[in-house]
């Protein structure tokens, strides 16, 4: 902030400004844990992607590369993302564990799952779901 980088500014007040807006949410104002705030910002880069897209299709590519940039700021900050291998691994353990064999398992194995994630790392929940599903069929 004191080298007047307007952009990463600009894009942390912004996503203070989620964060904060998020705690005071609710009928009372409480502060929010570590998980809370990952899961906040997760959301703020998840939005900033979807602009990016419709940005892209409608032809603006100076807006969606500034909020492709943003996105990238912003992920920069959070905890890293399991690679493919180890949510291979991590789906293959807890559909072993929960004893899943089709597709009628599958919430069972994806609570599983997003529970065992939580302490190894972040986890899209659109690639997990994906690994779920090819592991069950």
């Amino acid at each position: 902030m004191k080298a007047r980088d307007t952009f990463a500014t600009g894009t942390l007040r912004q996503a203070i400004a989620a964060v904060r807006g998020a705690a005071k949410s609710g009928p009372v104002a409480r502060e929010l844990d570590d998980d809370e705030i990952v899961a906040v910002l997760t959301a703020e880069v998840k939005k900033r992607r979807e602009s990016a897209e419709i940005y892209t299709g409608a032809g603006a590519t100076d807006r969606a590369a500034n909020e492709t940039a943003e996105a990238d700021f912003i992920e920069a900050y959070l905890p890293a993302a399991l690679s493919d291998a180890d949510l291979d691994a991590l789906v293959a353990e807890v559909i072993t564990s929960t004893g899943a064999s089709s597709m009628k398992d599958m919430g069972t194995v994806m609570k599983a799952a997003q529970a065992a994630a939580a302490g190894r790392g972040r986890v899209d929940g659109k690639a997990l779901s994906g690994k779920v599903r090819a592991a069950l069929s």
